[in-house]
């Protein structure tokens, strides 16, 4: 069970190490570059609180949903070696992640431009817009982990057979429009 407070969620296991304050319940949108830096201050600053809460599931990739507000999403994922995504993008909703520990690959494409390959190592971080389209795997030996936020939250990903396939543009999905004790049994029902 997390802690709610208003319109601000936090895991009951962060909820002494992440301050409301941080997470901006006020602002109803983050741009790459906040959620950039949210995600970067996470995987630094909260380092021990958050070696404790990963798990690792041979099953498919493990999640846990660290906060969440009105605008933004932020969330703890872990990749053993070989898991990893479909080609998405995030249904025109801003983006970060930040690798924690580990290494992971990513293949990426912007609308009209051609595919990317970056390899992601502790302590990368990137922030990415509504037309950023990408796949994530872990090709390495050994397990990875990942800090990701979102915004505006809980905007359905889409996903493609092939990077090659995204549109020439990519249109963003709605947003909800919900009361907050909404938004938040939407993500109990949800992942990344």
């Amino acid at each position: 069970m997390s802690t709610t407070t208003a319109d601000v969620d936090v895991h009951p296991a962060l909820h002494a190490w992440l301050p409301h304050r941080q997470l901006h319940p006020e602002q109803p949108l983050w741009t790459p570059q906040q959620l950039r830096h949210l995600t970067e201050s996470t995987a630094r600053d909260l380092a021990a609180p958050l070696s404790e809460l990963v798990r690792y599931v041979s099953e498919q990739r493990w999640w846990s949903r660290l906060a969440l507000t009105r605008g933004v999403e932020l969330w703890l994922l872990s990749w053993l070696p070989g898991q990893g995504t479909d080609p998405h993008d995030h249904g025109g909703a801003a983006g970060s992640f930040t690798v924690f520990t580990g290494t992971l690959d990513e293949t990426y494409r912007y609308p009209g431009s051609p595919l990317r390959r970056a390899v992601r190592t502790t302590g990368s971080a990137l922030g990415f817009g509504s037309g950023h389209a990408h796949q994530l795997r872990n090709v390495s030996d050994a397990p990875a982990v990942t800090v990701h936020a979102y915004s505006p939250p809980l905007v359905p990903t889409r996903q493609y057979e092939s990077l090659n396939d995204i549109p020439a543009e990519i249109p963003p999905l709605p947003a909800l429009d919900m009361p907050f004790s909404e938004l938040l049994a939407r993500t109990e029902e949800e992942g990344p």
